[in-house]
């Protein structure tokens, strides 16, 4: 057996500038991003590890939210996916695979979730 430790931030909701059509690209617009890091993991955890033995959640909810910068025009929602997983991989060399999921919110009609999936693993 293989053991897996998955760290995950769930359903954020992001305004980021994105987008390629002259409707999109002045404003920001809503973004579902949703963030899984495989964590290199401890032999086994009791009820004293500290939070060094792990990784803070709040770094991944850093990396899709306040680490994407405001004054930065993505084209492509792709390109937000990647640069939310290099800035997991430059925080924690223990990270091991990044996924990160784009809904585009703007465009989805009753509850449609239309978007990517990206994700890597270090070489």
């Amino acid at each position: 057996m293989i053991d897996q430790l998955w760290l995950e931030v769930d359903g954020l909701t992001v305004d980021v500038l994105t987008g390629i059509y002259s409707a999109e690209t002045h404003l920001p617009q809503p973004l579902r991003i949703s963030v899984r890091a495989r964590l290199a993991m401890a032999d086994h955890y009791d009820p004293t590890t500290p939070l060094s033995g792990s990784k803070d959640y709040m770094h991944l909810k850093f990396a899709a939210t306040d680490g994407i910068p405001k004054d930065v025009h993505f084209v492509l929602i792709e390109s937000v996916a990647d640069h939310i997983i290099d800035t997991l991989f430059l925080q924690d060399e223990r990270i091991e695979a990044v996924e990160v999921k784009i809904v585009k919110l703007a465009i989805a009609e009753d509850g449609e979730q239309i978007g990517i999936t990206m994700r890597r693993a270090r070489p």
